[in-house]
């Protein structure tokens, strides 16, 4: 045995990609509803970042964050604009792990809030964080961290105290089954917030980079988080994390405090830079995308088989009464990458960037695959 047996892999090797269309060793095109998980969002090998990444390569590749580092500022400057100041990590977790430190050094307090059928990653931290016991079978889990029920307010109020630090969420529930967050709950949950001088961290680790139609998914929401936590999407397939917070909270994360050899390193960077300037044109003409996936899904939420279709932007959730596993397997031996999550829901994440007639195409196809179930 060469891997760990922690992955279910479909029988299929890809060697290939472009944009929405994957194709394997054997040259047989497949259409990506995917993303590869939410990484994808401006279409696999784009060749603005493709460009990018080579010229810095032919450059170098890594720079220890003991020096100036233009390509950070540029990226985080984009990312935050004039609001917020940037940390970047390597991935999702790692930036929940930085948001997670910050609100307790900036507080003094120690208490998490978040939700139950959350997620927020498998590090310790982040795991800790997330509100599902399949995710915590047979571990011992950190203590500082109470979970409420995700759209009740009244479950968070309840476990509000002197020692709570901040409410940390995902405004699109995405492993959990995706679940949006309710705009009653939220301008709620921000009153309650402010009233307590407890911080809000967003997750947008798969609902950000304009998943759900807007740069970050709290950008539907009218308001600002505290923190906001950034990965998957933000360098198009490259592994980087951010976390952003507001400018005020900055120097609570002071030198030697936190860190990283790789977060930030130019490579990563270069592609970030590239993928933000892409979505800059991609989200400007989205909305058009936006209506037809709805359209579509519409008509799958008709079907006897699904109970319920729910999501926001190009991020949707289909709620089957049959087995997603046997579904998702299924749909790929017709061709057609997708994904499960939660109890029993078909998670699709097309690109931003895919063709409207390979979309349409697609969803047709899964509406005729369910209406057999």
């Amino acid at each position: 045995m060469t891997l760990f047996p922690n992955y279910h892999r479909a029988p299929i090797t890809f060697s290939k990609m472009s944009n929405a269309t994957w194709y394997s060793d054997k040259g047989q095109a497949y259409t990506d509803l995917s993303s590869g998980i939410g990484v994808y969002n401006v279409g696999a090998n784009h060749p603005t970042v493709v460009h990018a990444l080579q010229q810095q390569a032919e450059k170098f590749w890594h720079l220890p964050n003991l020096y100036q580092n233009p390509l950070q500022e540029a990226v985080a400057q984009k990312l935050g604009g004039d609001n917020y100041t940037v940390y970047f990590a390597n991935s999702g977790a790692e930036a929940n792990e930085a948001a997670i430190k910050l609100a307790r050094l900036a507080t003094g307090k120690s208490t998490i809030i978040s939700f139950t059928q959350s997620f927020h990653g498998r590090t310790y931290g982040a795991m800790s964080a997330t509100g599902q016991d399949s995710i915590h079978s047979g571990l011992p889990m950190l203590t500082g961290f109470k979970y409420a029920n995700f759209n009740v307010i009244d479950s968070v109020a309840a476990l509000i105290d002197d020692d709570t630090a901040a409410i940390m969420l995902e405004l699109v529930q995405g492993e959990g089954g995706v679940f949006p967050a309710n705009q009653e709950f939220i301008s709620a949950l921000v009153k309650l917030a402010q009233r307590h001088n407890i911080l809000i961290i967003v997750d947008e680790v798969q609902t950000g980079m304009g998943r759900t139609g807007t740069k970050f998914a709290y950008m539907n929401y009218q308001f600002e988080p505290d923190i906001v936590t950034s990965a998957k999407a933000l360098a198009n397939g490259l592994p980087v994390g951010a976390m952003l917070a507001k400018n005020h909270l900055a120097n609570a994360l002071s030198y030697g405090t936190h860190g990283s050899t790789f977060g930030g390193n130019p490579l990563v960077m270069s592609a970030a830079q590239a993928t933000l300037s892409v979505l800059d044109d991609v989200l400007p003409t989205l909305q058009p995308k936006i209506d037809i996936f709805w359209e579509k899904l519409a008509a799958i939420a008709a079907l006897s088989v699904v109970s319920e279709v729910r999501g926001l932007g190009m991020m949707a959730g289909i709620a089957l009464e049959t087995p997603v596993k046997d579904v998702v397997s299924d749909l790929l031996d017709e061709h057609i990458i997708v994904l499960s999550a939660g109890h029993n829901t078909l998670r699709l994440l097309p690109p931003l960037t895919i063709p409207s007639d390979k979309l349409i195409n697609s969803l047709d196809k899964i509406k005729n695959y369910l209406s057999k179930k």
